[in-house]
């Protein structure tokens, strides 16, 4: 997903080159990549154009939206449902201080 949003409407072949030139890792099998797009369109984020036998891919959900979606089910298969076990487990792993903590806390009132 985070190719399709940076490339905007795009071809398999430019996903694979951007894989290669962005992202500095070997060119994936265009029949992989071709599988992996489909099953977002199957799971509804992406969608496509036809032209003849090629398809343009396109985002059909914002960033904001699918990360939302991640997220919770993050939060539902791995805590429980709980978003303070998260927010417990982010602050533990990660060493935060307490003025860090304090910045978050801050942050998130500004919101």
């Amino acid at each position: 997903m985070q190719i399709i949003w940076t490339l905007g409407p795009c071809l398999v072949a430019q996903i694979r080159d951007y894989i290669k030139k962005e992202l500095g890792q070997p060119m994936p099998p265009h029949s992989t990549v071709s599988t992996l797009v489909r099953s977002l369109e199957t799971k509804g984020f992406v969608d496509h154009k036809a032209y003849g036998r090629t398809y343009e891919y396109f985002p059909k959900v914002k960033k904001e939206d699918y990360s939302k979606l991640r997220l919770n089910n993050l939060v539902s298969n791995y805590f429980d449902g709980s978003m303070k076990r998260l927010v417990s487990f982010i602050v533990k792993e990660n060493d935060l201080s307490l003025k860090e903590l304090t910045e978050l806390m801050d942050r998130l009132e500004e919101e």
